[in-house]
């Protein structure tokens, strides 16, 4: 059982930039792939980026890449979202998750732990 939650969410301004982090708990944290979903009001949940177990893999949705990296410290249980050039659609509740397979993973049915999310939200 991986339990998560998220931290590092707030209210900015287009352009700025902030840093999501996910604490996790539970044994099995550094086998786990990791991903972070958003959900924007009225929109379904997307996948944003995920990291392998050992880091050296990661994805990201179009829309966010060359703008947000995703990282993990698998000795603090942790992994990071840094978000740049952030742009008013990106304003969403933004979730951290844990997907029992090894394997760079953008499905979000194949995440079985969830966080319960944070909330970024950018002004124009």
């Amino acid at each position: 059982q991986v339990q998560l939650v998220e931290s590092g969410g707030g209210l900015v301004q287009a352009g700025d930039s902030l840093r999501l982090s996910c604490a996790a708990s539970g044994r099995t944290f550094s086998s786990c792939t990791m991903g972070w979903f958003r959900q924007a009001p009225g929109k379904e949940r997307e996948f944003v980026a995920c990291i392998t177990w050992s880091g050296g893999s990661t994805s990201f949705a179009d829309s966010v890449k060359g703008r947000f990296a995703i990282s993990r410290d698998n000795a603090k249980n942790t992994v990071y979202l840094q978000m740049n050039s952030l742009k008013p659609e990106d304003t969403a509740v933004y979730y951290c998750a844990a997907s029992r397979s090894m394997a760079v993973t953008t499905a979000l049915g194949l995440y079985t732990y969830w966080g319960q999310g944070t909330q970024v939200t950018v002004s124009s």
